[in-house]
Formats: C-alpha cells, sequence, structure tokens
C-alpha cells in the first residue's frame, strides 16, 4: 500500500506501507506526523500561515477517534469532509492510482521492492501539468457530487 499526499504543485509527502503493518488510527497518525513535516519543509509559505488543508476519504484508519480528535483537532488541522457514498473522491483516484497501477498490471515481481522501484519510477515522470489536471478533474468531481446532493452519480454525468 502506498500512502500519497499531494497538491497542485506535486507531492508533499508519499510512503510505502510495510508489508506486515496494520493499518489503523494509530499508525495513520504516525504517518500524518511525517506528512505535516513534509508540508513544513516543502511548502513553508502553507506551514507558516497554516493554509493548508487534508482531504481524505472514509477509510476506518481515517475516521477514527484517534485520528480526528487526537490528531487532527489537537493540531488544528482543516479537513474537508468526505461524502458519505462517493468512495472515488480523492485526489489520488484522478491520478496517481489507476495510472501507477497500469504499467503493473500483469506483471509478475519477485520482491516488494522491486514493485516499489516501479511505482517510483511512475512517479517522477509526473509533471506540474499532470497535478494540475487531477486538481481540476477532482473539483469537477466534487461539484458533481454537491450538485447530486452527494447521491450517487455515475461517470457520465447522470444520477
Amino acid at each position: 500500500m502506498l500512502n500519497v499526499f499531494s497538491d497542485i504543485q506535486g507531492i508533499v509527502h508519499k510512503e510505502f506501507v510495510p508489508p506486515s503493518q496494520t493499518v489503523n488510527g494509530k499508525s495513520y497518525c504516525e504517518v500524518l506526523k511525517r506528512l505535516r513535516e513534509g508540508i513544513r519543509r516543502k511548502r513553508p509559505d502553507k506551514w507558516k500561515k497554516n493554509i493548508w488543508f487534508l482531504h481524505h476519504d472514509n477509510a476506518p484508519a481515517h475516521t477514527s477517534l484517534v485520528v480526528r480528535r487526537q490528531f487532527l483537532t489537537s493540531k488544528n488541522i482543516t479537513v474537508i469532509p468526505h461524502p458519505r457514498y462517493s468512495p472515488d473522491l480523492a485526489s489520488c483516484d484522478f491520478l496517481l492510482f489507476f495510472n501507477t497501477k497500469l504499467p503493473l498490471k500483469g506483471r509478475h515481481f519477485d520482491t516488494t521492492e522491486e514493485i516499489h522501484a516501479e511505482t517510483q519510477e511512475f512517479i517522477d515522470t509526473l509533471t506540474f501539468e499532470n497535478f494540475q489536471g487531477c486538481i481540476k478533474s477532482w473539483e469537477t468531481s466534487w461539484d458533481r457530487c454537491i450538485h447530486a446532493q452527494e447521491d450517487y452519480f455515475d461517470g457520465n454525468g447522470g444520477n
């Protein structure tokens, strides 16, 4: 599993979850600590003014009490709420996940490290324009979700 946090400028933080790691609220808090450090280093203007926000889906680790109350609230991190029935509205769905899987599909890898290297190779090819397009697609889908009042809608614009 790959955790990726990005904005319109590019990737702020990424890390592979170790194969034996259980993903829960406690482990996700550790990821968020490293994300905050990435923002402090890579987006110092946003860090100083606290004008960054977090959007993640409704995975149990993301919505756990330890994450919401003990971490996000205590660190004053603004979170964009995720619609209940829209699992595919995270920005990574519009650029990274599908496109990262394509070159790996149907291939055999002997080690996890090989998968990580291939994934990193793809990530290294991403441009500023890719991230701009990703955020634009994300915004468009959010607008559609809002107009549908969080009801289900398909990829063709219909409800």
